[in-house]
């Protein structure tokens, strides 16, 4: 069996699925009862935090697993690795803004995973699979708002 297949297949198995949530909570806020709106609102925010506070989590676990960093690569990738968590943590205490700062993260961290993934010595297909991921991320996102505005 190749490994490499099949761990390329799994990560965007397993990547897109991890769509279906965000995907199923901004439909959810265009659809349910205005009533219910705040409820999926939390829970899309909720969602946002968790999965950028994982983003974060990668670059750890790269670092640590990593013999061919230098240790300059080594401090900036883990100063990295804690921002993005930073980053959604502090999503929760700017009110409206919250789902700014959210797609303003996942936007930087896709930004850096494109230098650092190098470095770690990730494939390329890697870092095409985070953007694709991004791409569907920040539109979700900013559609939430929107309902958030137009039903809200």
């Amino acid at each position: 069996m190749n490994t490499h297949f099949f761990n390329k297949r799994f990560a965007h198995l397993l990547g897109f699925a991890g769509l279906i949530p965000l995907v199923t909570l901004t439909l959810a806020c265009w659809l349910v009862h205005p009533d219910w709106l705040g409820d999926f609102i939390k829970g899309q925010l909720a969602y946002g935090i968790i999965i950028l506070s994982f983003l974060g989590g990668m670059h750890w676990g790269a670092t640590m697993l990593s013999n061919r960093l230098s240790n300059e690569q080594t401090r900036r990738a883990l100063s990295w690795s804690i921002v993005p968590p930073l980053l959604a943590w502090f999503s929760t205490m700017v009110g409206g803004f919250g789902f700014a700062v959210l797609m303003g993260g996942f936007i930087a961290a896709y930004q850096v995973d494109k230098r650092l993934f190098a470095w770690y010595g990730m494939p390329e297909w890697l870092i095409v699979l985070r953007f694709r991921l991004t791409c569907v991320v920040v539109p979700a996102l900013a559609l939430t708002v929107m309902a958030v505005n137009v039903r809200g």
